[in-house]
């Protein structure tokens, strides 16, 4: 049986709340990302036909890769509804959780996805559809926090749990280290 460690329901309504709200005015990581992304992608010497932002947020991989002439076709996606929506399209935009990809196999020449994989419940799987539908020779970009992420912010929330009820629990979403990543993606 598959383990469910987020609430994905919850985190379509979040998200939809955040697309609603300031969202634009907070997303300087998203966009720092994206920006890092779109700089990787310069050094592939290949123009993408059709390419995938998977978990588009409201668009920043779209406007770092505006203007470099690498993609013909950019589909934009979102788990949240109100997110693809407020996306700055470049193509069309839809609404689709990482977990369910609706894509044909053998479909898309790029898929990039800038931190939203580690929301996801079973992370091998979704590698797995994400490779099932790139064509042959695709290629996928994916910026995902790592395990060593707000290691100081845990440590401090276990630390005031014992010293307060004494006892702890987790408090920060697990994030699949350098090592696994790497054994996930050889798979």
């Amino acid at each position: 049986e598959a383990i469910s460690i987020f609430d994905r329901s919850l985190l379509r309504h979040r998200r939809d709340r955040a697309a609603a709200g300031t969202y634009g005015e907070h997303d300087f990581l998203f966009r720092e990302a994206a920006a890092r992304l779109a700089d990787r992608l310069l050094d592939v010497s290949r123009r993408f036909p059709l390419a995938l932002d998977l978990g588009c947020h409201q668009g920043e991989i779209a406007a770092a890769l505006a203007g470099t002439g690498q993609v013909d076709h950019l589909l934009q996606a979102d788990l949240a509804p109100g997110m693809a929506a407020a996306a700055r399209p470049r193509g069309p935009v839809a609404a689709a959780d990482e977990e369910w990809l609706p894509f044909a196999e053998g479909s898309l020449d790029l898929i990039v996805s800038n931190l939203s994989l580690h929301w996801v419940n079973d992370l091998p799987g979704a590698l797995i559809q994400i490779n099932r539908t790139l064509r042959p020779d695709g290629l996928f970009l994916a910026a995902l926090l790592g395990g060593e992420t707000l290691t100081e912010l845990r440590q401090s929330l276990m630390a005031a749990e014992l010293e307060i009820l004494g006892g702890a629990s987790p408090r920060v979403s697990p994030f699949a280290d350098l090592r696994n990543m790497g054994g996930l993606m050889q798979r």
